[in-house]
């Protein structure tokens, strides 16, 4: 049986995962209007691993404190 916070969890995926495509959506939207013309793969490639470094960096403030 998955323990309560697994169950809790699971019952905020959805809203999580919109409110992280929202977040990529806006630092998508900030890319393209800094820089015209763009390479959108780079940028999304980079993007992303600014997220995951950031949500590391979280983590460890987090587990932490």
């Amino acid at each position: 049986m998955p323990a309560i916070e697994e169950l809790e969890l699971d019952a905020h995926r959805k809203q999580l995962r919109f409110d992280v495509s929202a977040l990529v959506n806006k630092y998508r939207a900030i890319f393209g209007w800094d820089v015209p013309e763009i390479d959108e793969a780079l940028s999304d490639r980079l993007l992303f691993a600014a997220i995951r470094q950031t949500l590391n960096e979280l983590e460890r403030e987090v587990v932490e404190a």
